[in-house]
């Protein structure tokens, strides 16, 4: 009896892990950022009442279209993920999953995602759905083993979502849609090169062409970070200068960013020397800037909600 119950322990435990590879395939933490950002657009759009049936059907479009790129991302890039400590024990290079299989769940979910937006949101959002998988697999992806500005290219499908959910609440590319792709633009720019600095040795053993690797004093990184950060003031700010926020936003958005470009400024500072204690002192602040980055969006996106309640 005790070997019978110790095998279903073990088929079970098996069924649990394959589920948690196939929820990694789907990169529920940029998936999760997506969907976060989307029903926050959807939200600020909303004049009266919510339709919250709508609402739904946006989460499950966006977690399905944020899904799938995610995992034909990492078919694409299997081996170079191979290459990196940070990814080498992701599904596919580990080999628990198959290329065949994440190929097949990545497409399915893509197009599962764009046909949920398409048919029961809208056509637009579901023709933003397939841009922003479309330049995510075909021009950032690729990129980044070409040029260092491949950055700037990702952040348009990484600016996407929020346009996604103000469309999806019946609004158009208007005033409103064109600022929060802006917000989303600028803060992305400091958040993915402090991260890309703090493993620019995976990225450079994968031989990826990103600035955090030709930049070998950090000066340009530095650079970069602080004057995406320095946009993302006005950008913010500007929803309350359109109408769309109100005064406690406004007083939000104004600390955080004063607070972004602080971290921004002493990553800055800290670059342009290629000794080994300044490098080391550089990585502290690009990690501390990541860690801003991760506190300054959803508190942003917080603060917008509360706003308008």
């Amino acid at each position: 009896m005790s070997s019978d119950v110790k095998i279903l322990e073990g088929l079970v435990a098996g069924e649990r892990s394959r589920i948690l590879d196939f929820m990694e395939l789907m990169k529920p933490e940029l998936t999760g950022l997506s969907v976060l950002t989307a029903l926050c657009g959807f939200y600020l759009a909303t004049d009266g009442a919510m339709d919250f049936l709508l609402f739904l059907w946006t989460a499950l479009g966006t977690i399905m279209v944020g899904g799938g790129a995610g995992a034909l991302n990492q078919y694409l890039e299997r081996d170079y993920d191979g290459m990196m400590k940070r990814t080498e024990r992701r599904p596919l290079p580990s080999g628990r999953i198959s290329p065949q299989t994440v190929l097949v769940f990545g497409v399915m979910l893509a197009l599962g995602g764009i046909a949920v937006l398409s048919l029961a949101v809208n056509l637009l959002t579901g023709i933003l759905g397939s841009v922003t998988i479309l330049s995510y697999l075909f021009l950032y992806t690729p990129l980044k083993r070409v040029t260092p500005y491949s950055t700037l290219v990702g952040g348009i499908p990484g600016a996407l979502p929020p346009v996604m959910g103000w469309s999806a609440a019946g609004r158009g590319i208007d005033e409103g849609a064109i600022l929060l792709f802006a917000v989303l633009f600028f803060w992305q720019m400091p958040h993915f090169l402090s991260l890309a600095w703090m493993y620019r040795k995976d990225y450079a053993r994968a031989k990826y062409k990103i600035l955090s690797v030709l930049d070998e004093d950090g000066s340009r990184t530095g650079t970069h970070c602080l004057l995406h950060s320095l946009a993302l003031l006005p950008a913010s700010i500007g929803l309350t200068i359109a109408g769309i926020t109100g005064y406690f936003y406004l007083a939000v958005a104004i600390f955080l960013s004063l607070g972004f470009i602080l971290y921004s400024l002493s990553f800055a500072r800290s670059s342009g020397k290629e000794n080994g204690l300044q490098q080391a002192h550089l990585t502290v602040s690009s990690r501390k800037l990541f860690f801003a980055s991760l506190v300054y969006l959803p508190v942003l996106m917080i603060g917008m909600v509360i706003d308008k309640l």
